[in-house]
């Protein structure tokens, strides 16, 4: 088939995945692109490289698809760097597309604008999958084999890059028939042992990572026929609905579920990659009896030792299990609950004032939409536990860690699913990152709430400070006037600032159709009873917690 130009090529290919949103910035680089996209489809103009990228990401996590980010080349692929080491960091599927100079000057090193030095190998370092449009009659298969690169697990962003010349010539599109590549199966004898294990299981415990969350249908049934308890990992929450009563969740390394641990005597982990972060550093125990599913053969073993190590795919791996399975002691199963009681109350007393936040946010979200969550105390000590998700696709987060995504992941969420109300938690720090996006959510006008929990600086570090150091350092920041600044971005704002609030003003800023940017006063609302440090290890000071 014959296009125009590169453009119109890309449409075609982004309609073929389905993708109706893309997220970019415009250059003299990637015009065709853009104009073609804002024609046919449509093209949201972030304010920024990176949150182009955690947009898109989050586009797709939310649809549980994949997105489109459009950057510039040379600077503009850079700044989209941080946010692609996202992406891999979380093996979520996007496709960035980034311009580059004209093919006959490719890699001449002359100074042509917008040109860097090797595009092609930064983009390789930071994305699962990198490649370069090297002809108008290649475009067609290049872009689809980056986008399935990025869908087939473990997944991860890929890019290309796309000389400027090479968009606006006329294109020639052949499509091939794709054939997927097997998924690999278990070893025989190491499904044999696992079903063994499993089969003599009395005290079952169950551990879902992000790659459960294609199973969920196989992991209630194992929960079914097992009674077995289910911790969670950050990106394995909601594969199972955490209002299930054998849903511990994202719990681990708190005493009561550290002692279930030590009491199991089989352990079964599905797709999950023990983060530092979610293991205390790696000083939590597991059960020796360790059976292990993952699609990643380099993950099985690699943290921790495994008795049965079953290479596939989750659901698949699952089903074969499920015959093998037998019921848990009673006993087991009401200890389960027990837990998974405990550590909620406890960590609800804990939160103090901020407890009324996270009750008001459950109560006026409906079951189905998208929690969005920078990287900020509420979401670090809280958001990423006790308020409950019910399906992995409303749980958007950065799980690499790094600051300052949450709004634009918020924003490209809000996009792929209209019709379910979204919610941002961030922190005045973390949100000072890209506060310009605060002008896309006001351009695009989504249906989401942004909670800007202000402290005045960078919290978890200041408390980490308090608790180790004699001295402050870089974590005390200017902290904007919140109402001034949504006034001046065109919208509405409510302001938290006793428990008292929280019900009535979140309740309001869900119910409406646009955004809202509700500022939490922690100064006025008051403290936690327990600052929150992060689980990391300081040497010579203190263990991880």
């Amino acid at each position: 088939m014959r296009y125009d130009n590169g453009g119109d090529l890309l449409v075609a290919v982004l309609r073929e995945l389905g993708i109706d949103t893309v997220f970019g910035i415009v250059s003299v680089h990637n015009l065709p692109l853009v104009e073609a996209v804002d024609r046919e489809l449509r093209f949201v103009p972030v304010r920024h490289e990176a949150s182009a990228v955690n947009a898109a990401d989050a586009y797709g996590r939310a649809r549980g698809t994949i997105g489109c980010a459009l950057t510039s080349t040379g600077t503009g692929a850079g700044n989209a760097a941080g946010s692609l080491i996202e992406a891999l960091s979380a093996g979520t599927s996007v496709l960035h597309i980034t311009g580059q100079v004209e093919s006959e000057f490719l890699g001449s090193g002359r100074g042509f604008i917008h040109e860097t030095k090797d595009q092609l190998g930064m983009l390789t370092a930071v994305s699962a999958h990198a490649a370069t449009v090297r002809s108008a009659g290649e475009a067609g298969r290049v872009l689809r084999e980056a986008a399935r690169a990025a869908l087939t697990a473990p997944g991860g962003p890929a890019s290309v890059e796309w000389p400027i010349d090479l968009q606006y010539a006329a294109q020639t599109d052949t499509p091939v028939e794709y054939v997927p590549p097997p998924v690999p199966r278990p070893d025989d004898s190491e499904l044999d042992t696992a079903a063994r294990l499993l089969a003599t299981a009395r005290r079952p415990v169950i551990w879902a990572g992000g790659g459960a969350g294609r199973a969920r249908a196989e992991l209630a049934g194992l929960l079914a026929a097992t009674g077995a308890g289910l911790l969670t990992s950050n990106s394995g929450r909601g594969s199972v609905p955490e209002d299930h009563s054998q849903v511990i969740g994202n719990f681990a390394t708190t005493p009561a579920a550290r002692a279930l641990l030590a009491d199991a005597d089989v352990l079964l982990t599905v797709g999950t990659h023990f983060r530092s972060n979610e293991t205390a550093d790696y000083t939590l125990e597991l059960p020796a009896a360790h059976i292990q599913i993952d699609l990643d053969a380099a993950a099985l073993g690699r943290v921790y030792p495994v008795r049965g190590a079953l290479q596939g795919d989750a659901a698949a791996v699952l089903a074969e299990l499920l015959p093998h399975a037998r019921a848990a002691e009673p006993a087991w199963t009401n200890r389960v609950a027990a837990v998974r009681a405990e550590v909620r109350a406890t960590l609800h007393d804990s939160i103090g004032p901020q407890a009324a936040i996270c009750d008001a946010i459950r109560a006026a979200l409906p079951r189905r939409a998208v929690v969005a969550r920078d990287v900020t105390i509420p979401s670090s000590s809280w958001g990423n536990r006790l308020l409950e998700m019910y399906d992995p696709r409303d749980n958007v987060f950065p799980r690499g860690g790094g600051i300052g995504q949450g709004l634009g992941m918020g924003i490209g969420a809000a996009l792929a699913r209209p019709e379910d109300p979204a919610v941002v938690l961030a922190g005045d720090g973390g949100l000072a990152v890209h506060l310009g996006e605060l002008l896309t959510l006001a351009q695009e006008r989504p249906r989401l709430t942004l909670l800007v929990f202000n402290d005045g600086g960078y919290g978890v570090l200041r408390n980490m400070q308090d608790r180790y150091s004699e001295r402050r350092s870089g974590v005390d920041l200017v902290t904007p006037d919140f109402e001034q600044l949504a006034g001046a971005c065109g919208l509405p704002y409510l302001r938290i600032s006793a428990a008292g609030d929280a019900r009535p003003l979140i309740a309001e800023a869900v119910a409406s159709d646009g955004p809202t940017l509700v500022e939490v006063d922690l100064a006025a609302l008051g403290p936690m009873k327990n600052p929150f440090t992060p689980p990391v290890r300081i040497p010579g000071l203190s263990p991880a917690q």
